[in-house]
């Protein structure tokens, strides 16, 4: 091989590692890990007071699978709290059928959520969390209904369901 090659091959590797380091780097979680939320308990204590599939998804990040939650038949006025720690998050008159087999919404309640970029499939999406507990709440994107356009995409196990 020539060292023209080499050099070339050289500086591809470099500029791919360079492009990768942002995203390798925000692969361990979104701002929400890092920040601090005024509901805090241990890793023990979460386990304690969550469901094996609400840590999973709300302590975890995890995702349940689509068209198993109750709550996509959940059509009553009511609203739509964190499972960890009550915070309301959703108003019931803002759930819309999706078709996606999760919980969407086209509007949080004011202060009931946050956002964080998360790049866990190698490119960024809208991670949204409860503002109280940073628990992983699913992802928001911009394909909803009007009058926002936008479709806050829930984890059904991750909240709990208050008739009014």
């Amino acid at each position: 091989m020539s060292d023209a090659f080499l050099e070339r091959r050289r500086l591809l590797l470099w500029l791919g590692a360079t492009a990768a380091m942002p995203v390798l780097a925000a692969c361990g979680g979104g701002a929400a890990e890092a920040k601090s939320f005024p509901v805090s308990y241990s890793d023990a204590e979460w386990r304690k007071r969550l469901t094996p599939a609400q840590y999973h998804i709300l302590r975890e990040q995890g995702t349940e699978r689509p068209g198993s939650s109750p709550l996509l038949k959940e059509h009553r006025k009511g609203t739509f709290v964190c499972a960890a720690d009550g915070n309301p998050l959703f108003s019931s008159a803002t759930k819309f059928e999706s078709g996606t087999g999760w919980p969407s919404f086209y509007r949080p309640l004011r202060g009931g959520v946050g956002t964080s970029t998360d790049y866990k499939l190698g490119y960024a999406r809208t991670e949204v969390h409860c503002a109280k507990c940073g628990g992983h709440l699913g992802h928001v994107f911009d394909d909803g209904p009007l009058p926002t356009g936008l479709r806050y995409c829930m984890n059904g196990d991750a909240m709990l369901f208050r008739a009014a």
